[in-house]
């Protein structure tokens, strides 16, 4: 965290530019990650064996990262570096509940009822439920740009998911609109949080306790066996994109803890474009430039008004 401001140029930055930026890289991790999976997941015969073991592999990588935090005697801010107390506890829980578990296994179990774009469709309203949650709850602003902004980015996905996100009602789409709501709560939560908790315990706490939670779900559904019968190519897959999961949830987080959660989350919705330019250019896949130049327009425009409000006053970074 703090090696972040030492850069000369980074410690020029406001609190809230510097997370829009960190928002930026979340997008391009997302971007890439919706790519990888999509090809990952063809290897594993059971969505849920796949999400826990790529969970697994990103909770221990930030496990490791955040180890010299977790084991230091002193820690530079007054933040909770290690969970001490119930509410400390309870509060990691939390957030592996609704953030790094119970959603994953409606989204994948979804997707697998599901259509997959309009799956795709559903996830990227979590910018609206975030929205109208954060207003009344965090207080956050939301001006004429937002909604702008907002209104630009879903056109932008309707368009991409044709018929302007026209969303068949089922049982797979019931199951990753819940999922898309406990991640649009786990937002407003984890943004209650940072001020009082290190963002790197948060991530480990996510992964770390979400993970146990899938593993005893595997176990309870009988399917655990799986889980420690997956082959080495198969455990490339889950280290590939466990790394690129990992990468999105520390960025992800340091983002929350220095930006509005309505700004960050829309910033978050370009990573559809990244995936869509990656698609093109690997698998000749057709680009639609009319939805990926709305979703652009809207999340510059709300990166933007975030950028314009902040002042080097506010909050240095």
């Amino acid at each position: 965290m703090s090696t972040l401001a030492a850069h000369p140029f980074l410690a020029r930055l406001s609190t809230r530019t510097l997370g829009v930026m960190l928002a930026f890289v979340t997008a391009c991790v997302s971007g890439v990650a919706v790519y990888v999976n999509s090809k990952g997941v063809s290897h594993f015969d059971d969505a849920t064996v796949y999400t826990t073991a790529k969970n697994a592999v990103a909770g221990a990588l930030l496990l490791v990262v955040a180890l010299p935090l977790l084991t230091a005697k002193r820690v530079p801010s007054r933040k909770v570096a290690r969970p001490r107390t119930g509410r400390d506890w309870l509060a990691l829980a939390t957030v592996a509940c609704i953030g790094g578990s119970v959603p994953f296994l409606l989204f994948f179990e979804g997707l697998a009822r599901a259509d997959a774009t309009q799956a795709a469709f559903i996830h990227k309203t979590l910018v609206v439920w975030v929205a109208l949650l954060a207003v009344p709850i965090l207080r956050e602003r939301l001006g004429p740009p937002h909604i702008v902004a907002i209104a630009l980015v879903m056109l932008g996905q309707g368009w991409l998911a044709g018929e302007l996100g026209t969303v068949t009602v089922g049982a797979g789409e019931a199951m990753i609109l819940a999922a898309t709501l406990l991640w649009a709560v786990e937002v407003i939560v984890v943004k209650k949080l940072v001020g009082s908790i290190e963002p790197r315990t948060l991530a480990v706490g996510r992964m770390g306790l979400g993970t146990v939670v899938l593993v005893a779900w595997l176990a309870v559904s009988g399917r655990v066996g799986d889980l420690f019968a997956l082959s080495s190519g198969q455990w490339g897959w889950a280290l590939a994109t466990g790394l690129l999961l990992s990468a999105y949830v520390a960025t992800w987080y340091m983002a929350l803890s220095r930006a509005q959660a309505v700004d960050v989350t829309a910033v978050l919705v370009f990573g559809a474009v990244v995936t869509a330019v990656l698609a093109g250019a690997a698998d000749g896949l057709p680009i639609d430039t009319v939805g990926l130049v709305l979703i652009t327009a809207g999340v510059a425009l709300v990166a933007a008004a975030a950028v314009w409000r902040a002042t080097p006053r506010d909050a240095p970074a």
